[in-house]
């Protein structure tokens, strides 16, 4: 009687883990290098620069400075990434040019209006 309880035991045991058991293939590890969020806010920084030059609300001067920036951030981000940990300070640091897309496109500084096609 006691070995049938074993077996039983040991056929329930084989048999639940073979349920628990996640294949390797499905479950990928998270990278932490990988920044999403900061790709995604850089793809919007330049449209949000690229619709300021279009409206007039950046001059070149001011879209040159922006653009050296993203530039910069996406120097920043590569050497950032090369030691395998992006705190949270750097995120921030890579972050902060957005308010200076504002504040750039906020100002007084307007380019003229271009002529007319004729």
């Amino acid at each position: 009687m006691k070995m049938q309880t074993l077996i039983a035991a040991l056929a329930l045991t084989i048999g639940a883990s073979a349920f628990a058991q996640v294949p390797l293939s499905t479950v990928a590890p998270k990278d932490p290098t990988t920044t999403p969020k900061i790709d995604q806010r850089q793809v919007e920084q330049q449209k949000r620069i690229d619709q300021g030059v279009a409206s007039g609300a950046l001059t070149s001067k001011e879209t040159t400075g922006l653009q050296k920036r993203e530039t910069k951030i996406q120097a920043d981000k590569v050497a950032i990434k090369a030691d395998g940990k992006l705190t949270k300070a750097e995120r921030r640091k890579l972050n902060r040019a957005s308010f200076a897309i504002k504040r750039q496109k906020s100002n007084r500084h307007k380019v003229a209006a271009p002529a007319a096609a004729k």
